[in-house]
């Protein structure tokens, strides 16, 4: 019997492997035509308990670009989980219609759940504040298009990192690439958890934290924003006086080189500015294009399915 592969954490992929997924994905922009039917008859079953827009509909389209079909659900209450289903067989039922699963759940460690019980291959669309490994290959497709490559490079990250899943699996990420440097940029009650410290230590990193923008801006080759959580404070004094530092807007850009790559996971707030939208250095639209990319990749991947040379 064939093994199943599962992406559940970025780490269940090699660098070799992220790679070669990076690769596929641009083949795919160069050669369209040869993989409009390359999924002919195979099913993707998007099981969202909880919303998105993004990734739900990135799947989508990307099953459906593959000439594959799509089935699933986009809410707990549309699905049997509202009866109390578990996981557990709401993963082995959906098995017996579909070849390949994606999906996301509130609650983490649901995915790994799923995952021991599985008969097709399971892609984690994010569950909870845990892991979204699939954000973590759109945003190292949206380096790699953008700057050509993975290491020599800073890295700022802004905004919430404490409990941004998004910015702990970049970090995660981009540790296995050479000489890049991170900047950690957030207010002390959001910075990155220890244990995200002890990893960076642990591998050598070359990192910083700073408690605004302005500090960090002229030397940085990358800025992921995220959004400052209101929810997350202690109170609205503490959020009123920090909100604003991490704002981005032209006037921040003042210092920042020619050659910046401005990314954002989505949705966004207010911690961008719409002013910036129209600045060639705001990649976050394009990122989520190289989403459907990605995931294109990943789908054939897993389903072990290879373009015909």
């Amino acid at each position: 019997m064939k093994e199943i592969r599962n992406l559940i954490n970025i780490t269940d992929l090699t660098l070799e492997e992220i790679d070669g997924l990076i690769d596929v994905a641009n083949d795919i922009v160069e050669n369209h035509e040869a993989y409009e039917d390359i999924c002919a008859h195979k099913k993707l079953a998007t099981l969202f308990f909880e919303p998105s827009t993004r990734t739900r509909l990135s799947f989508e389209a990307a099953m459906l670009e593959l000439g594959g079909s799509v089935l699933g659900f986009s809410e707990a209450s549309s699905s049997s989980a509202a009866k109390g289903e578990s996981v557990s067989d709401t993963i082995q039922t959906v098995g017996c219609y579909a070849d390949i699963i994606a999906m996301r759940h509130p609650k983490e460690g649901a995915p790994i759940v799923g995952a021991r019980r599985t008969t097709v291959p399971i892609i984690n669309g994010g569950d909870g504040g845990h892991f979204h490994p699939t954000q973590t290959l759109t945003d190292l497709l949206t380096i790699k298009r953008k700057k050509g490559r993975l290491d020599n490079m800073t890295v700022g990250l802004c905004g919430d990192l404490k409990f941004g899943r998004t910015v702990h699996s970049l970090i995660e990420a981009m540790l296995r690439y050479e000489n890049v440097k991170f900047v950690l940029i957030s207010p002390q009650e959001l910075q990155v958890p220890d244990y995200i410290k002890e990893r960076l230590n642990e591998e050598g990193a070359d990192w910083k934290e700073v408690e605004t923008l302005e500090e960090a801006m002229s030397e940085l080759d990358i800025l992921y924003m995220t959004r400052i959580q209101r929810e997350r404070f202690f109170n609205e004094e503490d959020y009123i006086r920090l909100k604003d530092s991490f704002i981005l807007d032209l006037k921040k850009l003042e210092t920042a080189k020619e050659d910046l790559v401005i990314m954002h996971p989505l949705p966004r707030v207010n911690e961008i500015s719409t002013e910036v939208d129209d600045d060639p250095r705001a990649c976050y639209f394009f990122q989520a294009l190289c989403g459907k990319h990605i995931r294109m990749a990943l789908i054939l991947f897993l389903l072990g399915i290879k373009r015909e040379a």
